[in-house]
């Protein structure tokens, strides 16, 4: 049985509505629980705009990785799979060059076995190692003089 203000609606169609409502209610407790979204307080409107934004991408992005696990993984959950995709070892190698710059290698680790046979399963491949970095060269100032 369900109980409605909403009066001459169809009852299918106050159903779809509460079916709808449940999905949004379970999308936001997603949101706040699973992508660790928390309240944040903005003050200016276009910051609270592009939070919003930031948080229905995410969200977006789960929907889409629960469909193709429910299509490709049954019983996987999109928050297992992102688990064990954020056991992929992602390191920075700090490379001195003779100048006194450093260059920085930003590196992700081979996948292991599980995490291939995962990436293969939702046919899905790491993107390019990025480019390497190279920082400025510092500048090394004359000790200052200490006061007496």
């Amino acid at each position: 049985m369900l109980r409605t203000s909403l009066a001459g609606h169809d009852p299918d169609q106050l159903w779809t509505f509460y079916v709808q409502l449940t999905e949004v209610e379970k999308a936001f407790k997603e949101l706040k629980h699973d992508l660790a979204v928390r309240p944040i307080h903005h003050q200016l409107e276009s910051r609270i705009e592009s939070h919003i934004l930031v948080a229905f991408l995410a969200y977006c992005l789960q929907v889409t990785l629960k469909a193709q696990l429910k299509l490709l993984a049954k019983g996987l959950t999109p928050r297992k799979a992102v688990d064990k995709f954020r056991t992929i070892p992602m390191v920075d190698v700090h490379v001195p060059t003779a100048d006194g710059r450093e260059l920085v290698l930003s590196r992700y680790t081979q996948p292991e076995p599980e995490h291939r046979a995962l990436l293969d399963l939702l046919r899905l491949k790491l993107p390019e190692q990025p480019p390497p970095k190279i920082t400025a060269k510092q500048i090394r100032r004359a000790a200052e003089p200490s006061a007496v």
